[in-house]
């Protein structure tokens, strides 16, 4: 499944500040019943976004504003709970390509790397300089996994395994990466 490269984000940041956001706050379970996610952008923090009879709430997250934004600032803990890709779908086809936090979960870690959504676990001074000033405009720079904050904020720098961040840049999953290795399987299958 092949998503929009990623090398460098300049984006203002929504900020959601709470900690251990999970990932049925994220998308809730009813809505796991598709295998695409097109559309799902809209489902996105539904219980957050939605009155129970389908009006928008006040949450920042229906604000124009928000809509312009790539890169989410999230609380402590973000992604937690169960495993399922729908989250990072989600938060993509709304249109982040990045996610900060303090801690991000695991199982999510790894679903957002393979559906191209950057997990940045960011150092706690940095995380909470995003968390309390919301809406500036902060770029990351892949290829030297850094973070760069405004007005002198300073660079900060992240973690990112070397094939994660070669997919990502290509735009590619696991399975595109291994389809544009397919002559080189063969010259290798050729010589046994």
């Amino acid at each position: 499944m092949s998503f929009d490269p990623i090398s460098h984000v300049k984006s203002k940041t929504l900020v959601l500040s709470a900690a251990n956001i999970d990932t049925d706050q994220i998308i809730p379970a009813r809505f796991l019943t598709v295998t695409d996610r097109d559309g799902l952008g809209k489902l996105a923090f539904n219980d957050w976004r939605y009155n129970k009879d389908g009006s928008d709430t006040d949450h920042i997250l229906n604000t124009e504003a928000a809509k312009a934004c790539q890169i989410l600032v999230a609380g402590h803990n973000f992604g937690c709970g169960s495993s399922r890709e729908h989250a990072p779908w989600a938060l993509t086809d709304y249109g982040f390509k990045a996610v900060i936090s303090s801690e991000i979960a695991d199982i999510f870690h790894g679903n957002a790397l393979k559906n191209g959504l950057l997990p940045i676990v960011i150092e706690k001074s940095a995380h909470q300089w995003l968390l309390d000033h919301p809406g500036e405009e902060i770029s990351i720079d892949l290829a030297a996994c850094e973070v760069h904050l405004p007005k002198n904020g300073g660079t900060y720098p992240f973690k990112i395994d070397p094939f994660s961040r070669h997919c990502l840049m290509q735009g590619i999953d696991e399975m595109d990466y291994l389809d544009d290795q397919q002559d080189a399987i063969a010259s290798y299958e050729a010589a046994l």
